[in-house]
């Protein structure tokens, strides 16, 4: 049983103001594996306090100090990773290969690029005779998910340090143990006092407050939709700027060509990765309507190959994160069949030899109309939706017809078909043949959310643009 009940406030671990805990529930046992601190508005004050003290000192940091204190902090979590793991398998579910593989290194990832960036990145620029300054914006309330715990504490936490902000951190409640050992790690690399907090809570408390709080410059969120109203409105009173990551209903057109059963395979397997809980997720596949018995055939087959089972194993996937999770996915996969879609593999309960845990059968259907429920929500598990295209044209018409614009996906071996189908997609994020770089801009158009995160495009969201007008001019 862990139990952290201590918050990281002015570089110190301290009680939290109210004594008042969370459980967190193990989804593979349904048991509770662990306890936190509970935050109030009274630790986010306190926390917010001690990032704008921090400010005026970090803020002024040469690049080559920050450049320090994130090649250690690189150190020490290198260090860390096989606790980190543990952790994620344990409050998430996330299998033993994918914790200990991309989870954790999509952290260390986003770390050297942010180093990468930073060490070029520019600052400062001549225009005429203004002087363009790029400074930091100031006090950072990040809010992060439980989906992929490191990543998106990685994505906001490095550039914030990157460009000279302090920050307060509220985690995921449902994995708070990743956010307890990240801050360890940032502790031990020497982060100077007040420039990174961490409040644990939940988000109608802590994430509410911090996102209304006077002394909080901007906010990061990275979840629901629906949640990135709710914080979208309690700062705009403050008129603070918000940048977030939020829903998506990617579409995956597999072009009409040679490698299309392999596209076919790989698109299943890629939506059944971390049991489906991306937000960027290809949960609608696109095929040619003349092949759509034969991808019907090809995910089947790749749905089958998909193990599920104790993420401390070898399964390919583990549980969802919660009971609420699952009941959810469970209620939309009794929608795809009840509005007509064709069941190809998985459907309603737990597999057979799962009776205890969030687990759900990986679950494709087929001959899904875009009017569909299915179609239309994110559901956030190994649900995949197959729909059919008459042609090019009707694939795009049947890939933007979303609220959503996080991602897309086109696979093909022409590849300059798949460049141009890739251009016409309404989405910040677009893999082409599984392309994957991290310092590619990531973010979304529509109800997707907005700014950009990833690589030195992260950065412009922490900074303030700031025009110098007559710097160079002769005074004279």
């Amino acid at each position: 049983m862990r139990e952290y009940l201590k918050f990281y406030i002015g570089g110190q671990w301290v009680d939290p103001a109210e004594s008042s805990t969370l459980e967190v529930v193990n989804p593979a046992t349904e048991k509770v594996c662990g306890t936190v601190a509970s935050g109030s508005p009274a630790d986010v004050d306190r926390a917010v306090a001690a990032a704008r003290d921090a400010f005026s000192s970090w803020s002024a940091t040469s690049r080559e100090e920050r450049l320090t204190i994130l090649r250690n902090i690189l150190t020490e979590y290198q260090n860390r990773m096989g606790d980190l793991a543990a952790a994620l398998t344990e409050e998430m579910g996330a299998p033993n290969a994918l914790a200990n593989g991309f989870q954790v290194n999509l952290g260390a990832g986003h770390l050297t690029t942010a180093i990468d960036a930073l060490e070029n990145f520019v600052f400062e620029e001549q225009q005429g005779d203004s002087l363009i300054v790029k400074e930091p914006i100031g006090v950072c309330g990040l809010i992060t998910p439980w989906n992929w715990p490191i990543s998106l504490i990685a994505v906001k936490v490095f550039p914030a340090l990157a460009t000279g902000c302090t920050m307060v951190l509220k985690p995921s409640e449902k994995s708070p143990f990743t956010g307890q050992i990240f801050t360890e790690i940032l502790d031990a690399a020497g982060v100077p006092a007040g420039v990174f907090n961490l409040v644990q809570g939940d988000g109608p408390t802590v994430g509410a407050a911090l996102s209304a709080h006077p002394g909080v410059d901007m906010i990061s969120f990275t979840g629901s939709t629906r949640a990135g109203i709710d914080i979208a409105t309690n700062a705009a009173p403050g008129v603070k700027r918000v940048s977030q990551e939020l829903g998506g209903k990617s579409p995956n057109i597999i072009l009409d060509d040679g490698d299309f059963a392999e596209n076919v395979a790989k698109g299943v397997a890629t939506m059944m990765m971390n049991s489906g809980q991306t937000c960027s997720a290809p949960s609608r596949m696109l095929v040619p309507n003349s092949r759509m018995a034969e991808a019907i055939s090809a995910a089947q087959e790749a749905a089958s190959q998909v193990t599920v089972g104790d993420p401390s194993g070898d399964s390919a996937i583990g549980p969802v994160v919660s009971e609420a999770q699952f009941e959810k996915i469970q209620s939309l996969i009794d929608k795809g069949i009840g509005e007509g879609a064709t069941l190809v593999a998985g459907g309603l309960g737990r597999p057979d030899d799962l009776p205890t845990g969030y687990y759900v059968r990986p679950t494709v259907f087929a001959d899904v109309t875009n009017n569909m429920t299915i179609a239309r929500e994110e559901i956030f598990g190994p649900v995949l939706t197959i729909l059919g295209y008459d042609n090019i044209d009707d694939a795009i018409d049947i890939a933007n017809d979303t609220e959503y614009g996080l991602a897309g996906f086109v696979a093909g071996a022409d590849l300059e078909q798949a460049r141009a189908v890739a251009r016409r997609i309404r989405a910040g994020s677009v893999a082409i043949n599984d392309g994957f770089d991290f310092a590619a801009p990531f973010g979304g158009y529509k109800k997707s959310g907005n700014g950009r995160e990833w690589g030195g495009f992260g950065f412009h969201d922490y900074l303030e643009i700031k025009g110098m007008l007559g710097y160079t001019a002769d005074a004279s």
